[in-house]
């Protein structure tokens, strides 16, 4: 009997081993050695205005952490915007009908972002999927009427060369908030900029063995992070309820549940550029 009991400890033993390092495997796919740790990137950065400039309906769900943290911790006035309606989308499941999706999302980002203590959130209307056809200087004229009003220090948005996921209503969107960045500096107005703008970064390695030839494009075309902070899981998981139209998007993308993903990727990543330092032309 106690042989019995020694050989079921052993073998509990060695599951357990192995778990851990399936485990640990697994976050190392989440992880980005470039990048610090910090408790809030706006905090790191002293900001007290935040604005994200973004292309869809749940491209919220990349920064949950920044902007929960930026409100709730570091008493940050925050702001987005969101170019289009995410009319276009994927119904992952499916929840309306698909003319009615536009309004679905819409609603489904109002909703998600009071849920991460945003104070206001302009959702346009441009078409999605064709966010880079509409008129370049429409989009900057529109986006920096916007960080006129709202002044913020720091902004955050897609790196333009790969946005994030390669999508390119994502690039047009990064280009765009970089634009009207320039152009506003070089008006020389009361407000002429923010200090910094921080871009959502993907985790490499996760992209490499996951993402197929769009992984590839974004890895070779983002720069490495600078900063790690918490992803706020438990909100990204509220966020995907609320979000009900794209609720089961990381098990199509991952092949894996929602929770299982969050629990290897527990971080956001940032590149920032100080553009005191590093203007842009």
């Amino acid at each position: 009997m106690r042989k019995r009991w020694i050989a079921l400890i052993v073998v509990a033993s060695v599951l357990v081993v192995a778990l851990v390092g399936v485990y640990w495997a697994g976050r190392s796919l989440f992880h980005m050695p470039t990048a610090k740790g910090v408790d809030s990137v706006v905090g790191e950065l002293g900001g007290t205005r935040v604005l994200g400039v973004f292309a869809h309906p749940d491209d919220e769900q990349t920064v949950n952490g920044l902007f929960w943290r930026a409100k709730t911790q570091d008493g940050a006035y925050t702001a987005m915007i969101t170019a289009t309606q995410g009319e276009a989308g994927h119904q992952v499941p499916v929840v309306a009908r698909q003319d009615d999706l536009g309004d679905i999302r819409k609603a489904e980002a109002l909703k998600n972002s009071f849920n991460l203590g945003v104070d206001e959130h302009e959702v346009w209307d441009y078409p999605d999927g064709g966010v880079p056809e509409v008129d370049e200087q429409e989009l900057v004229d529109r986006v920096a009427d916007t960080m006129k009003r709202i002044e913020p220090d720091v902004v955050v948005a897609f790196w333009p060369e790969s946005g994030a996921t390669g999508h390119k209503d994502h690039m047009r969107m990064g280009e765009v908030a970089e634009k009207a960045i320039a152009q506003l500096e070089d008006e020389g107005g009361s407000y002429t900029g923010p200090k910094y703008i921080v871009y959502t970064i993907s985790p490499t390695k996760a992209l490499e063995l996951f993402g197929g030839e769009t992984g590839a494009f974004v890895v070779e075309n983002q720069p490495d992070p600078e900063y790690a902070m918490s992803a706020e899981t438990g909100k990204k998981m509220e966020g995907w309820k609320i979000h009900a139209s794209q609720e089961n998007f990381l098990q199509e993308a991952y092949h894996l549940p929602a929770w299982l993903v969050y629990l290897l990727w527990d971080q956001e990543f940032y590149h920032v550029r100080d553009l005191q330092a590093d203007p842009l032309d």
